[in-house]
């Protein structure tokens, strides 16, 4: 994990402004109406990024508090929250060792930030921190690689261009699949060009873990969790298939 965001953290949100992040906060507060007893008012985002799920989640009134390991990117959220004078807090701390002091009502990790998790100890260590910094019933929410449609359907070659403000980035993703290893290798390729010309470039490659459904279960009852259900993400009541690249797990501290 580590800073593995570091130099990508100033093309972040250009490169995901198409990502729909209002509808997947619609889809937590959905599942936080269907699964807790009452509406959380403490969330913790892991691996909050440059907080566009949190800064919308604290506009709908949560007491919000990010942690990120990339300390760009929790600069970026810093910014963010200082000019929407929001109830957030946020700290530049990784998700396998942080500490906090204070127990939440709910944690999410989105945007697979679990598939950064390669390695089993760094999946046990942070699930056990992520349950003990929950109450009693506190929801785990995450999604992730859907290991079955990983294998179905493989990773391809990724090309995208965006343009704002007279900036102009390309960013091409060329994938390695170890299925024994159940990784992905993506290198990223990042041209970054004003009128024409290229003003920087980045070359960095991310390893992510895809899983598999008994895998997940068997790690949460590990940490003293009970997996509540597994959903294709963001929907409800819609099972992963081999089609389903994302899913979601939502969990539940016991």
């Amino acid at each position: 994990m580590g800073n593995v965001f570091d130099r990508y953290a100033k093309y972040y949100d250009l490169l995901y402004m198409d990502k729909n992040y209002a509808e997947e906060c619609d889809f937590l507060e959905e599942v936080f109406r269907r699964y807790q007893n009452r509406k959380p008012k403490k969330i913790l985002d892991l691996g909050c990024g440059t907080g566009n799920h949190l800064t919308l989640l604290a506009q709908r009134g949560y007491e919000m508090v990010g942690i990120d390991a990339s300390e760009p990117m929790i600069e970026i959220a810093k910014n963010k929250i200082q000019k929407m004078n929001l109830n957030a807090r946020l700290y530049n701390l990784d998700i396998r060792n942080f500490s906090l002091n204070q127990k939440f009502d709910a944690a999410i990790c989105m945007f697979a930030t679990v598939d950064y998790l390669i390695e089993n100890r760094d999946l046990q260590k942070s699930f056990d921190n992520i349950r003990r910094h929950l109450r009693l019933k506190g929801l785990f929410v995450f999604d992730f690689w859907y290991g079955p449609a990983v294998l179905t359907i493989k990773p391809s070659v990724r090309v995208k261009t965006l343009e704002k403000n007279g900036l102009k980035v390309i960013r091409i993703v060329i994938p390695e699949l170890n299925s024994l290893k159940h990784t992905v290798t993506s290198n990223y390729h990042i041209i970054s060009m004003e009128r024409n010309n290229i003003i920087d470039e980045i070359k960095e490659s991310h390893i992510v873990r895809f899983f598999f459904p008994q895998e997940i279960r068997h790690l949460l009852e590990e940490n003293s969790f009970q997996l509540v259900e597994l959903w294709e993400f963001p929907k409800l009541n819609k099972l992963p298939t081999e089609k389903t690249w994302n899913a979601v797990a939502i969990a539940k501290a016991i």
